[in-house]
Protein backbone atom coordinates (compact mmCIF):
# COMPACT_ATOMS: atom_id res chain seq x y z
CA UNK A 1 0.00 0.00 0.00
CA UNK A 2 1.18 3.44 -0.58
CA UNK A 3 1.78 6.00 2.30
CA UNK A 4 -1.00 7.99 0.92
CA UNK A 5 -4.48 6.88 0.46
CA UNK A 6 -6.92 8.98 -1.52
CA UNK A 7 -10.73 8.47 -2.47
CA UNK A 8 -11.74 9.51 -5.92
CA UNK A 9 -15.26 10.02 -6.64
CA UNK A 10 -16.27 9.93 -10.35
CA UNK A 11 -18.54 12.37 -11.11
CA UNK A 12 -18.37 12.21 -15.02
CA UNK A 13 -19.38 8.35 -16.13
CA UNK A 14 -16.95 8.76 -19.69
CA UNK A 15 -13.87 9.09 -17.30
CA UNK A 16 -13.25 5.45 -17.34
CA UNK A 17 -13.59 4.70 -21.17
CA UNK A 18 -11.35 7.25 -21.20
CA UNK A 19 -8.88 5.26 -19.29
CA UNK A 20 -9.05 7.48 -16.08
CA UNK A 21 -7.49 6.62 -13.73
CA UNK A 22 -3.68 6.25 -14.89
CA UNK A 23 -0.48 8.06 -15.35
CA UNK A 24 0.90 7.61 -18.76
CA UNK A 25 3.83 5.64 -18.16
CA UNK A 26 4.63 3.12 -14.97
CA UNK A 27 7.86 6.43 -13.82
CA UNK A 28 5.26 9.11 -14.78
CA UNK A 29 4.77 11.41 -11.95
CA UNK A 30 1.69 13.17 -12.97
CA UNK A 31 -1.79 12.12 -12.96
CA UNK A 32 -3.81 12.58 -16.65
CA UNK A 33 -6.73 14.93 -16.15
CA UNK A 34 -8.95 14.66 -19.08
CA UNK A 35 -11.39 17.66 -20.38
CA UNK A 36 -14.93 16.07 -19.29
CA UNK A 37 -16.83 18.36 -22.01
CA UNK A 38 -19.76 17.99 -23.82
CA UNK A 39 -18.46 19.53 -27.20
CA UNK A 40 -15.55 21.17 -28.05
CA UNK A 41 -14.02 23.96 -26.91
CA UNK A 42 -12.12 26.68 -28.67
CA UNK A 43 -9.86 29.04 -27.16
CA UNK A 44 -8.55 32.12 -28.59
CA UNK A 45 -4.92 33.22 -28.55
CA UNK A 46 -4.83 35.44 -24.94
CA UNK A 47 -8.34 35.14 -24.52
CA UNK A 48 -10.03 34.50 -21.47
CA UNK A 49 -9.00 31.47 -19.33
CA UNK A 50 -12.11 28.87 -20.03
CA UNK A 51 -12.60 26.44 -16.77
CA UNK A 52 -12.95 22.95 -17.98
CA UNK A 53 -14.32 19.99 -15.57
CA UNK A 54 -11.99 17.19 -15.12
CA UNK A 55 -15.06 14.70 -14.07
CA UNK A 56 -14.18 13.89 -10.69
CA UNK A 57 -13.22 14.99 -6.65
CA UNK A 58 -10.73 13.91 -4.69
CA UNK A 59 -10.50 13.42 -0.80
CA UNK A 60 -6.42 13.87 0.64
CA UNK A 61 -7.43 14.52 3.68
CA UNK A 62 -3.71 13.91 5.32
CA UNK A 63 -2.29 17.41 5.98
CA UNK A 64 1.11 16.47 4.97
CA UNK A 65 0.11 16.38 1.21
CA UNK A 66 -1.69 18.57 -1.75
CA UNK A 67 -2.14 17.74 -5.02
CA UNK A 68 -0.81 20.06 -7.87
CA UNK A 69 -2.41 21.00 -11.17
CA UNK A 70 0.28 21.19 -13.71
CA UNK A 71 -0.23 21.49 -17.82
CA UNK A 72 0.53 18.73 -19.92
CA UNK A 73 4.56 19.99 -21.02
CA UNK A 74 4.22 18.70 -24.90
CA UNK A 75 0.62 20.39 -25.12
CA UNK A 76 2.06 23.59 -24.00
CA UNK A 77 5.40 23.97 -26.07
CA UNK A 78 4.04 22.91 -29.41
CA UNK A 79 0.10 23.96 -28.96
CA UNK A 80 0.12 26.95 -26.41
CA UNK A 81 -1.92 24.91 -23.98
CA UNK A 82 -1.10 25.72 -20.28
CA UNK A 83 -3.01 26.58 -17.23
CA UNK A 84 -4.87 29.76 -16.41
CA UNK A 85 -3.24 30.12 -13.29
CA UNK A 86 0.30 28.84 -13.95
CA UNK A 87 -0.02 25.91 -11.15
CA UNK A 88 -2.97 24.57 -9.52
CA UNK A 89 -3.22 23.84 -5.53
CA UNK A 90 -5.60 21.35 -4.24
CA UNK A 91 -5.58 21.49 -0.26
CA UNK A 92 -6.18 18.03 1.75
CA UNK A 93 -9.59 19.65 2.51
CA UNK A 94 -10.78 20.41 -0.45
CA UNK A 95 -13.32 17.60 -1.62
CA UNK A 96 -15.01 19.22 -4.88
CA UNK A 97 -15.00 19.09 -8.62
CA UNK A 98 -11.39 19.42 -9.56
CA UNK A 99 -11.70 22.28 -12.51
CA UNK A 100 -8.28 23.03 -15.19
CA UNK A 101 -8.26 26.76 -15.44
CA UNK A 102 -7.07 26.23 -19.41
CA UNK A 103 -5.39 28.85 -21.21
CA UNK A 104 -3.59 29.63 -24.56
CA UNK A 105 -0.78 31.18 -23.92
CA UNK A 106 -0.56 32.28 -28.34
CA UNK A 107 -0.28 35.61 -29.28
CA UNK A 108 -2.94 37.16 -31.19
CA UNK A 109 -2.50 36.12 -34.77
CA UNK A 110 -1.88 32.70 -34.03
CA UNK A 111 -4.57 29.83 -34.69
CA UNK A 112 -7.18 29.09 -31.23
CA UNK A 113 -6.13 26.01 -29.57
CA UNK A 114 -9.31 23.87 -29.32
CA UNK A 115 -9.97 21.07 -26.23
CA UNK A 116 -11.64 18.10 -27.57
CA UNK A 117 -13.65 15.66 -25.27
CA UNK A 118 -11.67 13.48 -23.01
CA UNK A 119 -8.67 14.78 -24.45
CA UNK A 120 -5.68 14.86 -21.67
CA UNK A 121 -5.00 18.28 -21.12
CA UNK A 122 -3.33 18.69 -17.53
CA UNK A 123 -1.48 16.19 -14.55
CA UNK A 124 -1.94 16.03 -11.35
CA UNK A 125 1.20 15.73 -8.56
CA UNK A 126 0.69 15.00 -5.43
CA UNK A 127 3.60 16.18 -3.26
CA UNK A 128 4.38 16.70 0.47
CA UNK A 129 3.53 19.72 2.15
CA UNK A 130 6.05 21.24 4.51
CA UNK A 131 4.09 23.51 7.59
CA UNK A 132 6.86 25.18 9.52
CA UNK A 133 6.98 27.19 12.48
CA UNK A 134 6.63 30.22 11.83
CA UNK A 135 8.02 33.07 14.67
CA UNK A 136 8.15 36.84 13.77
CA UNK A 137 10.91 38.74 14.27
CA UNK A 138 12.02 42.52 13.89
CA UNK A 139 15.58 41.61 11.95
CA UNK A 140 17.48 38.63 10.85
CA UNK A 141 20.68 37.12 12.60
CA UNK A 142 23.71 38.46 10.98
CA UNK A 143 24.00 35.89 7.77
CA UNK A 144 27.11 33.34 7.19
CA UNK A 145 29.57 34.31 4.91
CA UNK A 146 28.73 33.67 1.82
CA UNK A 147 24.67 33.85 2.15
CA UNK A 148 23.20 36.00 -0.28
CA UNK A 149 21.03 38.06 2.12
CA UNK A 150 18.80 40.58 0.50
CA UNK A 151 19.93 40.27 -3.12
CA UNK A 152 17.42 39.88 -5.41
CA UNK A 153 16.63 38.89 -9.18
CA UNK A 154 20.21 37.98 -11.02
CA UNK A 155 22.01 39.21 -7.68
CA UNK A 156 24.71 35.52 -7.95
CA UNK A 157 25.17 36.41 -11.78
CA UNK A 158 24.44 34.69 -14.55
CA UNK A 159 24.96 30.79 -15.24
Amino acid sequence: MSELDVAVRILDSRLPGWGFPRWGSSLAAGLDLHACLDAPAILAPQGPPLLIPAGFALAIRDSRWCAMVYPRSGLGHREGLVLGNTVGVIDADYEGPLMISAWNRNPPGHAPVTVQPGERIAQLVFTRVARPSLRVVDAFPEAEDGARGVGGFGSTGRG
